[in-house]
């Protein structure tokens, strides 16, 4: 049973008779618990809801609609119901190594299945059980993104400090026999899952294919908040490219057996390890783009394609302007900056790298850069016409950086105007040029 908080003016709900505070019980029969009940019961053209009112009593409402037409319920929440929350003690985890007294929506952990195939994020099996293994093979909910971490029972409890973490592995081979596509995420901890275990994990998820979408392999991500937790170190420039050789061995072999990669390394490793990045051929259309496997790349090739159709006439007065970014994507950026400089005379770029000394100097991503660290690095610089930084900076409202400092704030310190530039080549060459949103 689900609350109905309101219903859309004109839609087929309400010219049934359906009012907020109903509460709707099932679907042709089928009880609803959530949005993923709620969307798959509902896409019969025929459908029986069963209601009950304030008072207790139940009523039945037959509507007929298109196949995935939509009768206009509102819920209190996207799911319908509460978040189900992470119960692992990762030792990794990233929000553990946040330091307190933030917004409260930082250190939320969610583990969420019905996340995983609405909005990609990535679960690691623990919450789940028979029941909900089999909603999603009935339901064909795919493909479902999972935290694999390591495929050896034993080490996944320990690295995940919950002991179910080992046993709900078998929920792996079930899934791609039902022929649900999993795509796998193996978070890298040095000394931990790396060397064999990388190996044996990599040589398991294969023998899921075809089911097994893609796998990233992404190095933990260290902050300097870590006192009391799992002794952690971060990998060296060689471990990294021994890391890049092993999962380009399977991928090569995946490659020539399959006619897919299925396995990336993310690219934080190839900049680590001083490695250039791989072709955008590599990386399969880039499955795993969101957990940071070949973003620089797409970002880079959109910027030329975008470069190559755009005209020199585009921006014929001077243009002063400072890039600030992170480590990670500052080669990439300063080189972009130099090319477009090539092409518009009119047109001064400085790129500006920040060092990240609110979560260390390990975190190199714009995306964890908070609005102290670009004030601090950026304050006493000629910023010029105005300063672009990273949209990934600020939550996904566009008004905030991780530390609460706003971008108007910032703005106003730092006495520039801020363009807060989407993850996107093409969005980055606009911005450069002034043109449209920057």
């Amino acid at each position: 049973m689900v609350k109905i908080t309101s219903v859309e003016q004109g839609s087929p709900a309400e010219r049934h008779g359906i009012r907020a505070a109903d509460a709707l019980l099932s679907i042709n029969g089928h009880p609803i618990s959530d949005v993923l009940d709620y969307r798959f019961y509902l896409t019969e053209r025929r459908v029986k809801l069963l209601l009950e009112d304030a008072n207790g009593k139940t009523r039945t409402v037959l509507i007929k609609k298109g196949e995935y037409e939509d009768v206009g319920l509102c819920f209190e929440t996207p799911l319908m119901d509460c978040k189900h929350t992470c119960r692992n003690k990762c030792i990794f985890c990233f929000i553990d190594q946040m330091p307190k007294g933030y917004r409260d929506t930082l250190y939320f952990k969610d583990d969420d299945s019905r996340l995983s195939f609405l909005q990609g994020s990535y679960v690691t099996l623990t919450n789940m059980f028979d029941e909900d293994i089999e909603r999603i093979i009935k339901m064909r909910l795919s493909p479902l993104h999972v935290s694999v971490h390591t495929t050896n029972p034993a080490l996944r409890v320990s690295m995940l400090k919950n002991p179910r973490s080992g046993e709900v592995l078998s929920y792996l081979p079930r899934l791609a026999e039902a022929g649900i596509a999993i795509c796998a995420q193996i978070v890298l901890c040095r000394g931990v899952n790396d060397g064999e275990e990388l190996v044996r994990t990599l040589t398991d998820l294969e023998a899921l294919y075809p089911a097994l979408d893609s796998v990233s392999v992404v190095p933990a991500g260290l902050t300097r908040f870590r006192e009391g937790l799992y002794p952690l170190e971060p990998f060296t420039p060689e471990e990294c490219a021994a890391i890049i050789r092993t999962v380009d061995g399977f991928a090569e072999r995946c490659k020539e057996k399959y006619g897919v990669y299925l396995f990336h390394c993310a690219d934080e490793l190839y900049l680590k390890a001083g490695l250039p990045l791989p072709p955008e051929e590599r990386y399969d259309g880039y499955p795993q783009f969101e957990n940071g496997v070949g973003m620089l790349r797409s970002f880079t090739e959109d910027f030329h394609f975008a470069l190559s159709a755009s005209e020199v006439s585009a921006l014929d007065t001077p243009r002063r302007l400072t890039v600030a970014t992170g480590w990670a994507a500052y080669p990439t950026l300063s080189a972009l900056a130099k090319e477009a400089m090539a092409k518009y005379p009119a047109l001064t770029v400085r790129t500006l790298a920040i060092e990240n000394t609110f979560f260390g100097e390990e975190i190199t991503v714009a995306g964890l850069l908070t609005g102290h660290d670009y004030l601090r690095a950026l304050s006493d610089e000629d910023l010029g016409d105005a300063l672009l930084i990273s949209r990934t900076s600020l939550r996904a409202e566009g008004d905030l950086f991780l530390c609460g400092r706003s971008l108007s704030e910032l703005q106003d310190a730092l006495g520039v105007p801020v363009y807060a530039v989407e993850n996107d080549g093409a969005a980055f060459l606009d911005a450069l040029l002034g043109k449209g949103k920057e």
